[in-house]
């Protein structure tokens, strides 16, 4: 997998795409090299190969940190905003959603042996870093880059609790991800000075932009809320309430750069002013896919009792 995304990410022939490649491969390369290590010293302790069996807390640690490392998880969340940056809207949409899937199954099956401390420690923090982290950016894939930073925090700390909510929270995440970078990219909009002129390109499409960008931040009634609802019952039910209370209030930072991307989207300029610069209209968006994922992305919020079965 990791092998067959480089000459993707290096397609552009460009120092920064080139830069991104090694960087993403030098650290899923480590990462892979202490999944090997964990399961090496696991079987050294129980004799077995098999990660799915009760494994020793050292190879747990080992584990976690490795595929923490490969989801982008804060502490080992640092290359995962440089990567994207380096690459182009799409490579960056495969990179957080298609890539994230090979980790997250590995929890999802040892997550009866994880350590839920280390997880929970890493969910908060991820979650707090991926809400400060952009507050300052100007890059909307940059941007992106600590939203999944963030949202990979909630799913961190349910992960050894309700594993199928885990599940969930990944559809959810995967849905709205790619509903925004692909109405980024149809909209070429690499920058938030670039957002500004989203209507004259397509309206509808600036209007999906504001409704998406607070679907990602949470907000009921959409889609975004559900998995947050969820993941905060499950912690409350395990009598962990400050920690249901840091998650939480840490979503506020995160909502706060949604809502300035919002602003900047929908906000700043009225419609009818013939003294701005148009973007040029080069051809229509492509928006065959968005018209299946935008729905989702807002109105999934009545099926939860159906999802969570």
């Amino acid at each position: 997998n990791t092998l067959a995304i480089i000459p993707i990410i290096s397609k552009q022939h460009h120092p920064r795409a080139t830069e991104a490649a090694t960087k993403y491969f030098l650290t899923q390369a480590a990462a892979s090299a202490l999944i090997l290590f964990s399961s090496t010293t696991n079987a050294w302790y129980t004799g077995s190969w098999d990660i799915t069996q009760t494994m020793t807390p050292v190879s747990t640690t080992l584990l976690t940190s490795a595929l923490a490392m490969k989801l982008g998880l804060a502490p080992m969340h640092f290359w995962l905003p440089e990567v994207l940056q380096g690459t182009t809207m799409i490579s960056a949409l495969i990179i957080m959603t298609w890539q994230k899937l090979a980790p997250i199954t590995l929890i999802y099956l040892t997550s009866h042996s994880l350590s839920p401390t280390i997880l929970l420690i890493m969910g908060l923090t991820s979650s707090l870093i991926g809400g400060w982290g952009g507050l300052n950016q100007t890059q909307t894939r940059k941007i992106m880059a600590y939203s999944s930073i963030a949202h990979l925090g909630w799913m961190a700390a349910v992960a050894t609790m309700m594993p199928n909510i885990l599940i969930l929270t990944l559809m959810m995440y995967i849905l709205m991800t790619t509903t925004m970078l692909l109405t980024l990219a149809s909209m070429k909009s690499p920058t938030i000075q670039d957002l500004a002129m989203t209507w004259t390109t397509s309206p509808a499409l600036a209007t999906a932009i504001l409704l998406t960008l607070l679907s990602l931040g949470g907000l009921p009634p959409l889609t975004g809320f559900m998995p947050k609802w969820l993941i905060l019952e499950t912690l409350m039910i395990e009598n962990l309430m400050p920690m249901a209370t840091l998650l939480a209030m840490s979503t506020l930072l995160s909502l706060f750069f949604y809502l300035r991307l919002t602003y900047t989207t929908t906000l700043t300029m009225a419609p009818n002013n013939p003294m701005t610069k148009y973007k040029w209209r080069y051809k229509n968006p492509d928006t065959p896919l968005l018209t299946t994922l935008v729905p989702s992305t807002l109105l999934l919020l009545p099926l939860t009792p159906l999802l969570t079965l």
